[in-house]
């Protein structure tokens, strides 16, 4: 009998990988967090705190999704070991 070829090995959790999912769940939890920001203070240029909160998450989002790929593609290319 042949032997099953190495790409199709299971998942491999990596050190890179557990950042990548943190990243990746982090937006979740302190959005689904409400009792955390459901306040209106501290108010800044005015706007209560419940809604800059949540604005300053779309920015974290955005940056924390974009660490979380630019990390997947490094750990892709080297599990291919390509250096591109």
């Amino acid at each position: 009998m042949s032997q099953a070829p190495e790409a199709s090995r299971g998942p491999v959790v990596t050190p890179v990988r557990v950042v990548i999912a943190l990243c990746l769940i982090a937006p979740f939890v302190a959005m689904l967090w409400v009792g955390s920001y459901a306040k209106t203070d501290p108010a800044f240029i005015g706007i209560p705190f419940f809604y800059w909160y949540q604005m300053a998450w779309v920015l974290i989002s955005t940056a924390l999704t974009m660490t979380a790929y630019k990390l997947w593609q490094r750990d892709q290319r080297a599990r291919r070991g390509g250096t591109r």
